[in-house]
């Protein structure tokens, strides 16, 4: 299986991100939406999970797969080509900046925060972007 966790990165919120504040993605008609999952494992628990424990969380718990199953169904998940973070609503939409550590474990930053200033002045981590939401340029 291919490494798809970054090191010592900041990814900053994308250029066209309507939001100047973090905001707290919400379920839609009670039912957990894939930021709503990223937003909690990541910020309920940070620098725990790397980028691919929390892709293959949101698979696992959007497709119902059992807790025996899941061994299995990571490597099957991890076969084909996925969306690394930088897709995320989180860093397009809601405002938060992710930054990457040295193990590649993962905590979340609002825009708007000093902490998030800091790691976006940090030269000796790399610095991507979010994906913009738009293709106009």
């Amino acid at each position: 299986m291919k490494d798809i966790n970054y090191y010592n990165t900041f990814i900053a919120v994308a250029d066209d991100c309507q939001v100047s504040a973090g905001e707290i993605p919400q379920a839609k008609g009670g039912v957990k939406t894939v930021p709503v999952i990223q937003y909690e494992m990541i910020s309920h628990s940070p620098y725990v999970y790397t980028q691919a424990d929390v892709l293959f969380e949101v698979h696992a718990v959007r497709n119902g797969i059992k807790e025996e199953e899941k061994d299995l169904e990571r490597e099957r998940f991890f076969s084909r080509s996925q969306a690394c973070l930088r897709t995320s609503s989180l860093g397009k939409r809601y405002g938060w900046g992710i930054h990457h550590n040295a193990e590649g474990k993962m905590a979340l930053y609002a825009v708007e925060s000093e902490e998030y200033r800091q790691l976006l002045q940090d030269r000796s981590i790399k610095q991507l972007k979010a994906m913009r939401s738009s293709r106009k340029g």
